[in-house]
């Protein structure tokens, strides 16, 4: 397993992570089969496991503290905060977002979840924008000095927000982020725009999620088939219609990229994972195995390296720098989604 420094954290982390969002509720609901799981990874050299508390409503973080518990230093231990845990408390809105309030006490929540007296690298989950990032910043960097997480990130945070937040990481003396965990597949290269080369004028650290764009790299979903649309699919039924354009483009793109991995004798899967892990800007690629079986296919790509041939031809596919499906984007910009603030309103004078 290769390992890469995260960013300016002097962290090495390996090239492939595991992502823990299938493990508990959404997913393997058998914790010791999940342990098992996170520990497989561990024993193959995988040494940053990536959780949040979200996740199966907190009971991932759970299964991550017991599978780590004899093995702590020898994990990179990531998680995020931001969204509400408790959904019957949905409607509370100090339980959620980037506020001083609510990450304070979701960073102790986290902790006790994780069985841990620290995080490695405590992320952001989303943008906030009822709070303003200098509150964020001057909450984590206290966490920080304190010694309960040791580097902060953010998850799917837009390039000019990135920019903003060291703008004002450096004027306000706060503790700058060291990452930023957006999604990134041969299906969504949006992020090689903007977020790509922004943090790499600032240094950060790249995790990229996602890389088998929810199982359509895999090359299970193909022309002339119906996708069985599970729980899962329904709650994102925009990533699965296929009466949408861009899932129709991403019907067509499995089909060349499928023969171009046929031809470089390699899986789709395969092609998809090491082509994730090319760029330069990317530090380590977060898996999200729900069986071992899983696991195993993917970690069988950690060692595969595309030639500028390969890269060539998937840019005939999938041009650099954009989305098959736009919608494919989990975080949408209120700018965009409120037809408020795109409507200037009358002011009354004459």
């Amino acid at each position: 397993m290769e390992y890469r420094t995260l960013g300016r954290t002097g962290i090495s982390v390996s090239k492939f992570a595991l992502g823990t969002m299938r493990l508990g509720a959404w997913g393997n609901q058998d914790h010791d089969d999940a342990v098992k799981l996170i520990r497989t990874a561990l024993d193959a050299g995988v040494n940053l496991v990536d959780t949040a508390d979200s996740y199966s409503g907190g009971e991932a973080e759970q299964i991550v503290g017991k599978a780590i518990r004899d093995r702590r230093d020898e994990v990179v231990l990531a998680t995020k905060g931001h969204f509400p845990i408790d959904l019957r408390r949905d409607g509370d809105p100090n339980r959620r977002g980037n506020s001083r309030r609510w990450l304070t006490r979701a960073v102790e929540d986290s902790l006790r979840r994780l069985g841990t007296d620290r995080i490695d690298l405590y992320q952001v989950h989303r943008p906030d924008p009822t709070t303003d990032i200098d509150e964020t910043l001057s909450v984590l960097s206290d966490l920080v000095r304190a010694g309960k997480i040791m580097a902060i990130g953010t998850s799917d945070f837009p390039a000019e927000q990135l920019v903003e937040a060291q703008w004002v990481a450096e004027r306000r003396h706060h503790v700058p982020f060291h990452t930023e965990q957006p999604p990134y597949s041969l299906f969504m290269r949006g992020k090689e725009a903007d977020v790509f080369p922004t943090a790499q004028k600032y240094g950060l650290g790249v995790l990229t999620w996602s890389p088998l764009n929810s199982g359509w790299l895999t090359g299970r979903f193909r022309r002339g088939e119906q996708i069985e649309m599970t729980e899962f699919r329904r709650a994102v039924s925009y990533k699965f219609d296929l009466s949408l354009p861009g899932n129709q483009r991403k019907l067509d793109a499995v089909e060349r990229l499928a023969a171009l991995a046929d031809e470089r004798g390699v899986s789709l899967t395969h092609l998809a994972l090491a082509f994730a892990a090319t760029h330069p800007a990317v530090t380590s690629v977060i898996l999200g195995p729900r069986t071992l079986d899983h696991l195993s296919d993917q970690l069988a790509a950690a060692d595969l390296e595309l030639d500028d041939t390969t890269l060539d031809l998937i840019d005939t596919v999938v041009t650099p720098g954009t989305d098959l499906n736009p919608a494919d984007n989990d975080y949408k910009r209120p700018s965009l989604t409120d037809p408020a603030l795109r409507r200037r309103r009358p002011t009354g004078r004459g």
